[in-house]
């Protein structure tokens, strides 16, 4: 027997359990009144938060510094230098390419530190600043680690994936994620296929016999993501019902739309899904967004789904190697399940474009 809701949301219609906007409109509500600040109220809070950046802990300022960061793009060089002086080391984007001498403030300021949790935060502050020279400093702190690293559990070539890179032992970098985001969001699917979520197929999963889906596919042919690099269409395929459990899945794609999950998978669900539901969540209006948006947009409303920048991260960054060539894997895109009211957490999608190898992987609280 169903559950009658007596309210509905008057923004989409959603049936809820009290009166008023659903969670999901009432973070868009918040997320449009943002995006209307004017440049002088943005200049205005700027100025303000420069002035408070001690405070900057406390949920007040930290919100604001997140409004300006994440849908307004603002990567303030006074808001930096103003957190270095007080020795303010989080968050970590304080310093999100941050000028030379702010740079080499912080690497005095590692290179002088004692605690492992200082040092902790300034790796993290210099791989969002993320020139070369922060490079150097990661590397020979690899090499040559001081007395603190021993309290650590990761090596600075993993706090550099704070900042969306990496290096190896030859201190070669490699970019692990987008410097272009857009949002995918709400709009006509048939009018608009450049970016589809959560399509239906018909094979079937051999670890629980739901069904397999397109969970992502993007044409890269399209201007909006020509940043990809990908002439073609690439397609993410996975179980959802497995998805949250195997560590990563992993997929193949041809860039003509082809797409294979790699199966059977080692840590798939021990029940049988229920997945009479997956009409509906693949009937969502989600599409991508005509303009792009900051690329901190997606690491910050839990609600968005989105191609590209920094994705939100609910526990570490993580990044699989690529099972053919061992390389780190590039961040593609993030669909937060509940904006399609799935589950709860992030799918978490990523690629190997030189094997078309994509890999998916789960978080939540």
């Amino acid at each position: 027997m169903g559950i009658n809701f007596p309210y509905s949301c008057p923004e989409c219609g959603k049936e809820l359990r009290y009166q008023g906007l659903c969670w999901h409109c009432k973070a868009e509500q918040a997320r449009r009144e943002v995006m209307a600040w004017t440049p002088e109220q943005i200049q205005e809070k700027l100025d303000v938060l420069v002035q408070n950046v001690e405070h900057l802990e406390e949920n007040v300022w930290d919100k604001e510094f997140q409004n300006l960061l994440h849908c307004h793009g603002i990567c303030s060089p006074e808001l930096a230098r103003a957190a270095l002086e007080k020795k303010i080391y989080y968050p970590a984007e304080l310093y999100y390419r941050a000028p030379e001498e702010v740079r080499d403030g912080l690497i005095q300021a590692l290179l002088g530190a004692e605690s492992a949790m200082e040092a902790s935060r300034l790796m993290s502050c210099l791989a969002m600043q993320g020139d070369d020279r922060s490079l150097e400093i990661l590397q020979e702190l690899e090499k040559h680690p001081r007395p603190w690293r021993e309290k650590l559990y990761a090596d600075p070539s993993i706090y550099a994936q704070t900042g969306g890179w990496t290096f190896d032992q030859r201190g070669t970098r490699r970019q692990l994620n987008f410097d272009t985001c857009y949002p995918l969001i709400k709009g006509d699917r048939k009018r608009d296929t450049a970016a589809q979520i959560f399509h239906l197929r018909e094979d079937h999963c051999p670890a629980c016999g739901g069904r397999l889906v397109d969970i992502l596919s993007l044409d890269g042919r399209d201007e909006r993501l020509k940043f990809l690099g990908l002439d073609g269409v690439v397609t993410a395929t996975c179980c959802p019902s497995c998805v949250p459990w195997e560590e990563p899945a992993y997929s193949r794609f041809t860039l003509d739309g082809g797409s294979e999950a790699v199966l059977p998978y080692r840590y798939g669900s021990e029940y049988d899904p229920d997945d009479g539901g997956y009409e509906e969540y693949a009937a969502n209006c989600f599409v991508l967004g005509e303009e792009s948006v900051p690329v901190f947009y997606g690491a910050e409303f839990d609600d968005t789904c989105t191609v590209g920048g920094f994705p939100f991260w609910i526990q570490d960054a993580q990044y699989y190697p690529c099972p053919d060539c061992g390389k780190s894997m590039k961040y593609l895109a993030q669909i937060k399940w509940e904006a399609l009211d799935f589950m709860e957490g992030i799918l978490y999608i990523e690629i190997c474009p030189d094997c078309q190898v994509i890999s998916m992987h789960h978080q939540q609280t």
